[in-house]
Parts: structure tokens; C-alpha cells; sequence
């Protein structure tokens, strides 16, 4: 039996889907510090996972379990860090875990067990670093958790995302990047970029936690690389030829397919306003 959602247009389901994960993501964001950390943690979760999952489907054998323990162990100490409940000397623990890879794969027979440590190690580095780097973009301000910070990020990533999807579907005809993503334009590039240094604006009158200057350049930060963390996903889903990372999401795909962008964006955000702090 068909769901309501399934019924829906591509564009339905993602007007639908995108209200109450938006929803979702606003709760979550605004309320605490903790509903923030395991709303991004099972973010984290679901993301590595797909990401392993491609990875199997493109016929390694990476350690799933182990990479997402790690993972979300450098997502929870980045955090308890942040917040000052653990020193910050338990993260030499992280590459004492990352040794335990060579280690069971030690005992595995494979042809070609270091491509598979390679592949576990990346689920890590290209899914879990960047969450874990969300934590530190999120008390960057000396205050303690910053919702402003966090949900200021992911309207502009939204923004972003959106303002490109429109002017790229009405005026789209310049092609970005026709190798990795033909539909990419560089009409809704502009369009992504436009939208977000207005909202951008708009944040800077309500979320105070950073002054205009500083929402201006996460905006740029997060069309300019976001729109490269599309196209890093993009090129990963090209190589194992698949359209979308999973079908989660009705409309949007799958974890990775709606937070790629934010996956190199992260780390830049989090280094710019701890650098400018």
C-alpha cells in the first residue's frame, strides 16, 4: 500500500518532507544543547551508515560497526569537550581506536584489506569529522552552546540549497559543472547565493551571538563550499552509479544527499569563528 508522501509529486514530497524534518531540525537545534547533540548524533549515525552501505554496495568490506562507534565517540567527546565535562587530553584516545582497525582487519582474510581500512577511515574523516567540527562551530563563542550559531549555519545552508534549486529549475542554463552534475547551473548558484546573504541579513537582526559581517561570510562559506560538498557527493554516487545515497527522505534522498553540503562546509565554519573569536 502506497503512502500519502509516495503519491506526491518529487516536488510535494520534498515541500512535505522538508516542513517537518525542518521541524524536526528547529526543535531539536533550539531547544538545548542536549536534544542539539542527539539530534546531530543520530544525523551522524544514519549518514555513516549510508555512507558504509555505498561503500559495500561498491563491493569493499568496510568495518561498519567499529567506524561507527568511532565515529560517534569523536562526535561525543568533541562535544563533552566543548562543554568543558571532560578534558580535552581524552581525544588522544581517538587514535588508539583508529589503531583497532588495522587491527581486526589483521584477522580478516581479504584481498585487499588496507582499501577496506582506507574506506572505513574515510566513513570517519568524511562523515563524522565534520558533525564533530559542529560542535566546536557551536560553542565557538565563549558563552556556552550557541543555538543562534547552529541554526544561523543551517538556514543558510537551506537557503543555499534552495535558492539553487529554484533559479537553477527557472533560468538554469550555464552548466557549473556538466562532468560531475549536469543540472548544476551557474544561474542557481547565483540564485543559492543571493537568497543566503539575505537571509544572512535577516539572521544578523535576530541571532545577535555574531555580528552581521561574520553572517555574511558563513553564507559565502557555505554556497561557495556547500555547492563543493554537493559536488564531492555527487562525484562519490557517480563512481558506484547510483542517483541518491538512500530513499529515507521522501523528495530528498537519503542523509548524505541532504547534508553533503554541510559535510565541508562544517569544518570551514567552525575554523572561521574560532580563528576570529
Amino acid at each position: 500500500m502506497q503512502s500519502p508522501l509516495s503519491r506526491m509529486s518529487n516536488l510535494g514530497q520534498r515541500v512535505v518532507a522538508g516542513i517537518i524534518g525542518g521541524a524536526l531540525m528547529v526543535g531539536g537545534i533550539c531547544f538545548s544543547e542536549w536534544t542539539y547533540f542527539l539530534l546531530f548524533g543520530a544525523i551522524l549515525f544514519f549518514a555513516q551508515k549510508e555512507f558504509y552501505k555505498l561503500s559495500i554496495g561498491d563491493g569493499h568490506a568496510p568495518l561498519t560497526n567499529l567506524g561507527g562507534v568511532i565515529g560517534l565517540l569523536l562526535f561525543g567527546f568533541t562535544f563533552f569537550q566543548q562543554k568543558n565535562l571532560i578534558p580535552a587530553q581524552w581525544l588522544v584516545l581517538l587514535p588508539v581506536l583508529l589503531g583497532l582497525v588495522f587491527l581486526v582487519k589483521l584477522y580478516h582474510i581479504e584481498n585487499k584489506p588496507f582499501t577496506n581500512v582506507a574506506y572505513t577511515f574515510m566513513g570517519i574523516i568524511y562523515v563524522a569529522m565534520p558533525f564533530s567540527m559542529m560542535n566546536v562551530a557551536a560553542f565557538s563563542q565563549g558563552n556556552g552552546y550557541s543555538f543562534h550559531v547552529v541554526m544561523g549555519t543551517m538556514l543558510l545552508l537551506w537557503s543555499s540549497d534552495s535558492g539553487a534549486y529554484f533559479a537553477g529549475s527557472k533560468f538554469g542554463k550555464t552548466r557549473l559543472f556538466e562532468r560531475i552534475s549536469p543540472k548544476k547551473s551557474w544561474e542557481g548558484f547565483a540564485g543559492g547565493m543571493a537568497l543566503a546573504l539575505v537571509v544572512a541579513y535577516v539572521l544578523s537582526l535576530f541571532f545577535t551571538d555574531l555580528v552581521l559581517w561574520k553572517w555574511l561570510v558563513i553564507a559565502c562559506v557555505m554556497v561557495c563550499v556547500g555547492t563543493y560538498g554537493d559536488l564531492v557527493e555527487s562525484m562519490l554516487k557517480r563512481s558506484i552509479a547510483i542517483k541518491d545515497s538512500g530513499d529515507i527522505i521522501p523528495g530528498h534522498g537519503g542523509f548524505l544527499d541532504r547534508f553533503d553540503g554541510l559535510l565541508l562546509a562544517a569544518p570551514v565554519v567552525a575554523a572561521f569563528l574560532t580563528l576570529v573569536k
